[in-house]
């Protein structure tokens, strides 16, 4: 292998890295994208946070789609979330 095989090398892998990390940005932006609080939408266990009295925070929720604890949802889909129990809110609800 010569110097113009390792050049061409070099480059080529310089290009995949590159191309690697302009795919990769499109991701990270989808995962930055805004979010809300979206109450009465979780199932049990699997809130973010605030349960009401006698809980701490994540995944203390006791009830499916209980209506004081809340999950971060894509902003702008909250109320369109349907549960058996109704449709996801941007503020606690009596559930």
């Amino acid at each position: 292998m010569d110097r113009t095989d390792l050049a061409r090398l070099s480059t080529l892998a310089l290009a995949a890295g590159v191309a690697a990390g302009i795919a990769a940005i499109p991701a990270a932006a989808a995962e930055k994208a805004p979010m809300e609080k979206c109450y009465g939408v979780a199932k049990a266990g699997q809130n973010d946070c605030a349960a009401g009295p006698g809980t701490s925070c994540a995944g203390t929720s006791t009830r499916d789609y209980q209506g004081n604890a809340w999950k971060l949802v894509k902003k702008g889909s909250c109320t369109k979330i349907a549960t058996p129990k109704g449709a996801g809110s941007l503020t606690p609800i009596d559930r």
